[in-house]
């Protein structure tokens, strides 16, 4: 036995049991490849930016499916009310709705989109929603001036998937 243990053969048997050891660990193991994107509930937000807000706060009802809402923040600062709403989308991109009272509308909507440039118009459900694209940090907007408040549709999303975002909002006092 001794032999057997000692010189090359014995290192090579050691490195196989190892080996073994390791390949039936990991086949055994459960692999979590599950994805898991942390959701929030923003109805709470939702409610405290519409009874903070002097404007109708744009909600997406229904949240488009597939969807998941992974940020909600309200902010109230003298005044000026600013909600925004973070998505991973249904093809894993990110779109976010950003809404506030803030003046100058146009200083809002540039710092949201990245850009004041603007590329066209949207029609969406009767609503004309100025396009801006950055494309350097690939970027999409859709940015919408009225009454006072201004609402911003914006992220890596596609135009589809931020139109349909655009498309599921409702104004009202909730």
């Amino acid at each position: 036995m001794r032999r057997f243990t000692q010189g090359l053969y014995g290192y090579v048997f050691a490195l196989l049991v190892c080996f073994a050891g390791v390949g039936l660990f990991l086949l055994t193991t459960p692999q979590g490849r599950t994805e898991h994107i942390p959701r929030v509930d923003f109805t709470i937000d939702a409610k405290n930016a519409a009874g903070a807000a002097e404007f109708p706060v744009a909600v997406p009802q229904p949240v488009q499916p597939d969807w998941v809402p992974t940020s909600s923040r309200l902010t109230d600062e003298g005044g000026v009310v600013t909600w925004r709403l973070g998505f991973a989308t249904a093809k894993r991109m990110h779109a976010m709705l950003a809404q506030s009272n803030e003046q100058p509308a146009a200083g809002f909507a540039s710092r949201l989109a990245n850009t004041e440039t603007s590329i066209g118009t949207e029609v969406i459900k009767g609503a004309t929603w100025e396009k801006r694209f950055r494309e350097d940090k690939n970027q999409r907007s859709l940015v919408r001036v009225a009454d006072g408040h201004t609402v911003v549709v914006t992220g890596s999303a596609d135009w589809p998937e931020l139109n349909a975002l655009a498309a599921s909002l409702v104004e009202r006092d909730v």
